[in-house]
């Protein structure tokens, strides 16, 4: 692979450029924190000593478990340089979830901040604990930059398919450096912008098409732990943001509470992972200030696939996701599934040949699972989701996981979970359920809330005397309503 962005070869020299780039603008503002890029890429070199000195090698991966902070961008980016591998753990994990992910990754390390949410993360034994705000690691190492190459592994990003069982998607640096060199073109990301952050690290929207694009252009980040709108409202007023990517609920919340705020800083709003409705998009750039809406479709395996252009109009953004970024095929099979080809398609999943073989085919093409469409200008539609999966509030929600989990409740013979519609997250879980004993809606509504992530949980519960099968036992979850 021929380096097309500058000509860095890995995340490292991006971090390392920047600050010759871009020296003592502000890269990284959290709080009273602030940080320009040649203190972040100074804090970054002494946390990859850090990881050194801990032992942690060229290819060694650790888990990193908390939010969106600046703590956050150090410990990865610092990780990085020193040779080794992230995997970003969702701070919406139950212990059980997160175990099995830093398990199955082969962590050596997990990296946490406890308190965050009143909660202390735990690891499974043997693997040590490092709070990222409270033990002082981070500052701990003398300055260290290990050699990374274009093809090394940077990330190995854990994502849910039908089976229920997370998977752990591999990606290298060069892949990561090229494809959101471009998407910094399509959302018109510039020198000089203040990038208010919402989506979470642990997703790769908040840590690649945010930190990582930061980086490449000279942009400010302003990491949000936790959304909130009168928060959201008061930093853009505060720190003139000029860039707020989110979720369509985002836009809702800040049409909803702008009234008498000073918003007008922004100029870019970047949305996908839901259906976005016409009138909504239509509000976003004529109601709020903002002056580029850019709308996408992605998945971990891949990454930003397509996107939208400037000048597009209302319908074709709200309506479709864009047409293919550089560097990709897209293609609607006979059966109506969305295949993707191009460089950025993950090297594979973590230890996991057979699920591999089953997504990439001989030819190169990732089998998405989504369904679409391609209309006569080569934009995508996406009109369904061949594996189940819903989207609440912009968080991919696999039915066949929750059900796995309400399962396990003694009182619950069967289960099936649907995406249901909801006004304000899009889609929320709906599940059937065949009791063995007695609970209520809400008592399994409460236990299912104590045992998985919050957006995974159950909204409604509607209890049966069995459920519709098929002749081989599958449950036809087209007669459920």
């Amino acid at each position: 692979m021929t380096p097309t962005n500058g000509g860095w070869r890995s995340i490292p020299e991006l971090v390392r450029s920047a600050a010759e780039r871009f020296g003592d603008a502000e890269a990284v503002v959290d709080g009273d924190l602030r940080l320009s890029f040649t203190e972040l890429a100074d804090r970054v070199r002494r946390t990859a000593g850090a990881f050194a000195s801990a032992g942690i090698g060229p290819g060694d991966r650790v888990a990193l478990w908390a939010p969106n902070s600046a703590e956050w961008i150090v410990a990865a980016f610092g990780l990085l340089t020193a040779g080794g591998v992230l995997i970003p753990v969702n701070t919406r994990f139950r212990d059980e979830e997160a175990h099995d992910i830093v398990v199955r990754g082969g962590a050596k390390a997990l990296l946490v901040q406890n308190g965050f949410l009143d909660r202390e993360f735990t690891a499974p034994p043997g693997v040590p604990v490092i709070d990222v705000k409270k033990d002082g690691f981070l500052a701990s190492g003398q300055p260290l930059e290990r050699e990374v190459g274009q093809d090394d592994l940077a990330d190995i990003v854990f994502t849910s398919g039908t089976t229920g069982r997370p998977k752990g998607v591999m990606t290298t640096h060069g892949q990561t450096l090229r494809l959101y060199a471009e998407w910094c073109d399509l959302a018109q990301l510039r020198q000089g912008d203040r990038y208010l952050m919402v989506n979470p690290f642990f997703h790769i929207f908040g840590y690649k098409a945010g930190l990582v694009a930061s980086l490449i252009r000279g942009a400010t980040a302003l990491p949000l732990a936790v959304f909130d709108a009168d928060r959201v409202l008061e930093l853009v007023e505060k720190e003139r943001v000029t860039v707020l990517p989110g979720p369509p609920t985002l836009y809702h919340s800040l049409l909803e509470a702008h009234a008498g705020r000073d918003l007008s800083s922004l100029r870019v709003a970047v949305t996908g992972s839901a259906d976005i409705p016409v009138e909504l998009v239509r509000r976003i750039t004529t109601e709020l200030p903002f002056t580029h809406l850019m709308t996408g479709y992605g998945l971990t395996e891949a990454g930003t696939v397509t996107a939208s252009r400037p000048g597009d109009p209302y319908e074709a953004v709200a309506t479709t996701v864009g047409r293919p970024c550089e560097g990709f095929e897209v293609r609607v099979a006979d059966d109506g599934e969305v295949l993707v080809r191009g460089y950025s398609v993950m090297r594979g999943y973590l230890d996991d040949p057979g699920a591999t073989a089953e997504a990439i085919d001989a030819d190169g093409w990732l089998h998405t699972g989504d369904l679409g469409e391609l209309d006569q200008d080569g934009r995508l539609r996406i009109v369904g989701r061949k594996k189940d999966m819903f989207i609440v509030g912009g968080f991919n929600a696999y039915p066949a996981e929750i059900e796995s989990f309400l399962l396990e409740h003694p009182a619950v013979a069967q289960a099936a979970v649907v995406g249901v519609p909801d006004a304000r997250l899009g889609q929320v879980g709906k599940a059937f359920v065949v009791r063995r004993g007695d609970i209520s809606e809400s008592e399994l509504i409460a236990w299912a809330k104590e045992r998985m992530a919050g957006f995974k949980v159950p909204r409604h519960v509607e209890f049966r005397t069995g459920l519709p099968l098929t002749a081989t036992g599958k449950v036809m979850k087209e007669q459920l309503t």
